[in-house]
């Protein structure tokens, strides 16, 4: 079972690093950038870049980790590495929480926006992007720092898990 928890774990905490990464991209990049774009151009680029996210790629790190970080907090309590426990479950919540925001907040606003047909009058586009984008980004920060506290919570738990591996074998 210990060996189950240690996969369980390495895989969530390289879930949470591919997370971490690409809504911290988002965050310190490709909006930046997309902010410089015509209203047009924003829109666009923001339909494009939803439509291309909806893959395994992205699909398999993001929803993969919540299943095996209930797995590992089960071991956890079942007590292979018990001292890592408090670390796992907090991983868990920071990353439920940061699932919950990506699902009531940053994938409504997606959704929205996809809905606006590029060749409706300027005007429109300009409130469809304010309507979107303050939003949007400030949501994104949001699960961006949840995402990456978890990877933090996840790192310390396997430093936890190793270290009582070692404990063990003495």
């Amino acid at each position: 079972m210990r060996t189950l928890q240690t996969a369980a774990l390495i895989t969530s905490t390289t879930g949470a690093a591919l997370m971490a990464g690409l809504f911290c991209a988002f965050a310190y990049a490709v909006m930046p950038g997309l902010s410089r774009a015509d209203d047009r151009g924003f829109v666009r680029a923001m339909q494009h870049i939803n439509r291309a996210i909806i893959n395994g790629w992205f699909l398999t790190p993001f929803l993969l980790p919540l299943p095996l970080l209930v797995l590992a907090t089960v071991l956890a309590v079942k007590g292979h590495s018990p001292g890592a426990l408090p670390w796992i479950i907090a991983a868990l919540v920071l990353y439920g929480v940061a699932f919950l925001v990506t699902g009531t907040q940053n994938v409504p606003l997606n959704d929205a926006l996809d809905k606006v047909p590029l060749d409706t009058a300027p005007d429109l586009l300009r409130d469809a992007r304010a309507a979107f984008e303050d939003r949007w980004v400030r949501w994104n920060t949001v699960r961006a720092v949840l995402h990456t506290g978890s990877l933090g919570a996840l790192l310390w738990a396997l430093y936890l898990h190793g270290t009582a591996a070692g404990e063990l074998s003495s």
